[in-house]
């Protein structure tokens, strides 16, 4: 048993008056509620019960010790109806983490319209590609793209992204639409990152896997910057497909090659703790979930 049971038998011994009243309080039977006195009052090799014929009375240390007692137990119920209220009531700072294209192209107006359903929450988003660690890196919810390992956390699954291949429509009526990835190879390539001189895309189609290596045409430091150069004509680049997501929309850049398109990968959420998540990370998800899931983005 532990300090705490044995402090909060005694306490309503004391209450009590008796042992056996003690023991109703709190559902026990009188003999666990006399083994659990004698096991403090050895611990603390001081008699705080005196017994005799007509049954039990506070010692002085006893007398002592019950007031003591008292204010400890009510100090564990006023910290415990505390953090029931936090978990009750959305509050205090969300940690978030998601990728850079998917915060500013898809998840800002979701994250914007939380804050405004819940203003005692504050939101801090730091964008990164690869996984988190959740308890290690402090992060309440992450938005991630691919599969998972079993030590992720808990998950929400959202939607699903692919790659895809896309060019401005005039860009196509001047150089042509590419029917197969070898076609590429006559094309403008644009790339993002350092990549080097030759960029390697894979294609699937009917089940087998294919790849080209291209000269790219350009090289843009960032993916955002590729999608800006493809919509401006320049040639055709290579994304995920929520990351151009608002362009393809828009009719700004036309997708290619969807035949030979590589399978997609899941979108997922994951976070800490399940249902004993704080009321802020259970109203997060539970507001952005089917919002998430009802984007067009996110279906493939």
């Amino acid at each position: 048993m532990s300090r705490y049971r044995e402090i909060q038998v005694f306490d309503a011994v004391a209450r009590a008056g008796s042992l056996a009243g003690g023991a109703r309080l709190l559902g026990l039977s009188t003999a666990t509620a006399m083994r659990l006195v004698a096991a403090l009052e050895a611990r603390l090799h001081c008699e705080l019960l005196q017994r005799g014929p007509r049954g039990v009375a506070l010692s002085a240390s006893g007398e002592t010790f019950a007031a003591s007692c008292r204010q400890i137990l009510a100090g564990i119920e006023e910290v415990e109806g505390s953090l029931g209220g936090l978990q009750a009531h959305p509050a205090g700072q969300l940690n978030l983490t998601l990728p850079l294209l998917m915060g500013d192209r898809i998840f800002a107006p979701i994250a914007l319209d939380y804050l405004a359903a819940f203003p005692d929450v504050r939101v801090v988003s730091h964008h990164r590609e690869d996984l988190p660690r959740l308890l290690e890196d402090g992060i309440d919810v992450a938005l991630v793209i691919g599969a998972l390992p079993d030590s992720s956390g808990f998950a929400l699954p959202v939607g699903s992204v692919r790659p895809v291949v896309c060019a401005a429509p005039g860009y196509l009526a001047r150089h042509g639409v590419p029917l197969a990835p070898e076609d590429l190879k006559a094309h403008r390539i644009i790339v993002a990152g350092s990549q080097g001189a030759v960029s390697e895309w894979r294609f699937r189609h009917q089940g087998a896997s294919r790849s080209v290596r291209l000269a790219p045409r350009l090289t843009c430091s960032t993916t955002h910057g590729a999608i800006r150069a493809a919509s401006l004509g320049l040639g055709l680049t290579r994304c995920m497909s929520h990351e151009a997501h608002g362009e393809l929309s828009s009719g700004r850049l036309q997708l290619v090659l969807q035949d030979y398109a590589a399978p997609g990968v899941p979108v997922q959420l994951i976070y800490r703790e399940g249902r004993r998540a704080a009321a802020r990370v259970r109203s997060f998800l539970d507001f952005v979930v089917p919002r998430l899931r009802a984007h067009p983005a996110l279906r493939g």
